[in-house]
């Protein structure tokens, strides 16, 4: 599956929706290709340095924008300065206590425009972005998950941490419920491709269809929807959970069928599954039975970039999202519809990871 090629000029438009680490490594990936690409970020992060600001002055988090921004980030030297910049985090043993500069400066910025949003396009244009970074929300809320036992964890940053503490997540919510930013909706609307992930299923993903009006913008949306499940499971949200959980889940909070999902059968090596056994993680079983449930087209291939920290590969990522974009229809692509056309994922330079 080679680069996405323009049809009398027309570039595709692609919106991901996701948070920082996840939706990153696709962004960098598509990047490289002619595609109108839109990020649509969650703004209820409340740990680390953007926990901090948002605590202090009332702003929303800044450091899933900020990671998008620099995925999103022209990579020529003339930029290198700011990019390196914006990546520096200080000594939490300092006074600055682990602040990002990069959060900092989003800080500044907020400030002296009065605007998030108006701070995302300033330091859109100072990176020189392939893209627009758009925050879901404008208002500030708190992520929350009722737990199957009834009661309520509060924040993110409590959710993400909870580590392999039962019982399991029953569902999310945000308190108090704020409207989600109009450009992020018109972005949806009036996309070819809506891509769901990859990221942390309940504090990155989920929280994007929460804010009011944009799962709704979801469902109505006539651009395709595609998920791309998760390489590993997280304590505390997913554990235990095959791939149809993970669809389940998105096709409950979407209201809608999904176009087609990106699944991973490609081999983790062993000394990463001990790393991650560690925690309490393991690889996510492709359960293919389960998956025609909720997808009518199921691409199964190596995507995995094998490191210290597993990731999807950005590039194989890339080129299957943009092959959907130029795919005329799928087989039995309606949404809500049941049915199953596994595809495997293209031999040759994706398989061999160049």
């Amino acid at each position: 599956m080679g680069p996405a090629h323009t049809m009398n000029g027309y570039l595709p438009k692609i919106v991901v929706i996701g948070g920082g680490s996840g939706s990153s490594v696709l962004l960098r990936g598509l990047k490289n290709h002619p595609a109108s690409v839109s990020s649509v970020v969650t703004v209820f992060d409340s740990g680390g340095s953007s926990g901090l600001l948002t605590d202090e002055f009332g702003y929303l988090p800044f450091g899933d924008l900020r990671q998008c921004l620099l995925a999103l980030s022209d990579e020529s030297e003339g930029t290198a300065t700011i990019r390196s910049a914006l990546d520096f985090r200080f000594s939490k043993d300092s006074s600055l206590n682990g602040h990002s500069m990069g959060n900092l400066l989003l800080a500044a910025l907020t400030t002296l425009r009065h605007d998030v949003e108006g701070a995302v396009d300033e330091l859109s244009a100072m990176l020189r972005i392939k893209g627009a970074v758009l925050p879901v929300a404008l208002k500030h809320a708190d992520l929350c998950a009722e737990l199957e036992d009834g009661s309520v964890v509060r924040s993110e940053s409590a959710i993400d941490l909870r580590g392999n503490n039962k019982p399991h997540i029953s569902r999310v919510f945000i308190d108090p419920v704020v409207q989600a930013n109009p450009r992020a909706v018109k972005a949806v609307q009036e996309a070819d491709v809506i891509v769901l992930g990859p990221g942390d299923l309940y504090t990155s993903i989920v929280p994007n269809l929460l804010p009011e009006g944009m799962a709704s913008a979801v469902k109505s949306a006539t651009g395709k929807l595609v998920f791309i499940c998760n390489l590993m499971t997280k304590p505390g949200e997913t554990e235990g959970y095959k791939a149809s959980d993970f669809a389940s889940q998105v096709v409950q909070y979407a209201g809608r069928g999904m176009d087609a999902m990106v699944v991973n059968t490609g081999e983790i090596s062993g000394a990463a599954r001990a790393r991650y056994a560690e925690v309490g993680a393991e690889p996510v079983f492709v359960d293919t039975r389960g998956l025609a449930r909720y997808s009518a087209n199921v691409i199964e291939g190596d995507f995995v970039h094998q490191g210290p920290l597993l990731r999807h590969d950005a590039a194989r990522l890339a080129r299957t999202v943009l092959g959907l974009a130029s795919r005329k229809q799928f087989t039995a692509g309606l949404r809500g519809r049941i049915g199953s056309n596994i595809v495997a994922a293209p031999a040759g330079p994706m398989a061999r990871g160049a």
